[in-house]
């Protein structure tokens, strides 16, 4: 433990240096796949202390709480495998509450978005777009939730080789205004108008997680409202959009055309609010099969939440004891990389369950937890990939049953239990020197 706080201590551990190894080794992941789905988000890493302050912690929400915030991009296959960290971006409000809270609605909207906190989305954007420049081989798709929707982002050039992006609006946008002959028309519909006004294409199961705020939520805002897990029916329609850009005090924005596809939950539970994604994106949608394939990039996105989960939960970084913010962002860095690797254990043990073990573990890995599981000699060839995992999980509390899958909970503990095995191998086991 007083080497671990040492290290962090130390100037030259930072979290950029800890992070960029990995950053690099993303990067050739994702450049070995067809599609990749870069899906960026924000998190806040609450360090309140009622004892003892962490310094220089910003803060949260005003000054009742204390901490930073994450922006991440995080890269996915399009079935979900996470391929590791792409960007990140640290905000920390050192100055006091964000001087854009205090402003009125009217006075925020003068502010170009350089002086936003929500450049932090177009910086994003600007990454993504770098990152398909330098992996021209693969389709990079950015992803975002509501809060990335911006007429900035959405404008944004797309780069020689075109990084596509998928946007779920919070905002009715207007339509730009003309009739074929180019005369401006009297009405058009806003966007959401715009997409129930076309025909129901296909339906499609979604299953909704549930969600329980442990803030207020504000009653106006139904897309942040509490809900129940379920399984909801939902209509999908599609059509194409040109937006009409929104004034801006230093800059002329264009118009763009953009598709959009509108997911709407049909007959909710009683007291429950109807699910409703409208989802705006550069990708085609001239067949069902298109269209369905930007609905399955975009529930994808969950996956970032799950990530932030078992960084909070699993890795505990909110909870660990250090006494200024520099040593946290120097874990932070570190608990990023765990997290990755919890989760791509666990998502490979099922998307890739007849692979070797040996593609993900070192010999004395499988080998110690093979013997200290199983109570017997290690075989002369690898296990199976999905049962080397199961065995992992046992480690770490998993007890199977009802055909399930072991979740990253048990994963993460039986992961450290599965170092701690592998060393004792290595020092006393039938290898060791």
């Amino acid at each position: 433990m007083v080497a671990a706080y040492r290290f962090f201590d130390n100037e030259n551990v930072t979290f950029d240096k800890i992070l960029d190894p990995h950053i690099r080794r993303t990067q050739q992941r994702l450049a070995e796949r067809p599609v990749a789905l870069l899906v960026q988000d924000t998190t806040e890493i609450d360090l309140t202390r009622r004892e003892l302050e962490v310094e220089g912690a910003g803060t949260l929400d005003g000054g009742s709480r204390s901490g930073f915030f994450l922006h991440l991009i995080q890269a996915y296959t399009p079935e979900g495998v996470p391929l590791g960290t792409v960007w990140s971006s640290i905000r920390n409000r050192t100055e006091g509450v964000c001087g854009a809270t205090t402003m009125t609605r009217a006075e925020r909207q003068e502010l170009p978005i350089e002086l936003k906190e929500s450049v932090r989305w177009l910086e994003g954007m600007r990454r993504a777009r770098a990152v398909a420049q330098m992996c021209p081989s693969t389709q990079v798709v950015c992803i975002g939730d509501s809060e990335s929707d911006i007429y900035e982002v959405m404008s944004e050039e797309r780069g020689e080789v075109p990084v596509h992006w998928v946007v779920r609006t919070c905002q009715d946008r207007a339509q730009k205004a003309e009739d074929p002959s180019g005369r401006p028309r009297t009405r058009m519909p806003l966007l959401h108008e715009r997409a129930m006004s076309t025909e129901v294409l296909y339906t499609v199961e979604l299953n909704i997680r549930a969600r329980h705020s442990e803030l207020p939520v504000d009653a106006n805002k139904s897309r942040r409202q509490n809900r129940q897990a379920r399984t909801a029916t939902a209509e999908v329609r599609a059509t194409t959009v040109t937006l009409r850009p929104p004034p801006r005090p230093d800059r002329v924005l264009p118009p763009i055309t953009v598709n959009a596809i509108l997911v709407r939950e049909i007959d909710p539970p009683e007291g429950e609010i109807a699910v409703e994604w409208l989802l705006l994106t550069t990708l085609p949608i001239g067949t069902l099969e298109e269209i369905r394939t930007v609905v399955q990039y975009y529930c994808v996105r969950w996956q970032i939440e799950v990530f932030f989960r078992t960084l909070k939960s699993g890795c505990r970084i909110e909870k660990r004891r250090f006494e200024h913010v520099d040593r946290v962002l120097a874990c932070l860095g570190i608990c990023l990389i765990v997290a990755w690797r919890t989760l791509f254990v666990c998502r490979m043990g099922r998307a890739c369950p007849e692979a070797d073990c040996e593609t993900m573990f070192e010999p004395s890995e499988w080998k110690a937890v093979w013997s200290a599981m199983k109570g017997e000699v290690p075989p002369e060839e690898p296990p199976r990939l999905r049962e080397m995992v199961h065995l992992i999980a046992r480690l770490g509390g998993y007890v199977g049953g009802n055909s399930s899958e072991p979740g990253a909970q048990t994963i993460w503990i039986g992961l450290q239990r599965m170092y701690d095995l592998a060393w004792a191998w290595d020092t006393f086991g039938p290898g060791s020197k």
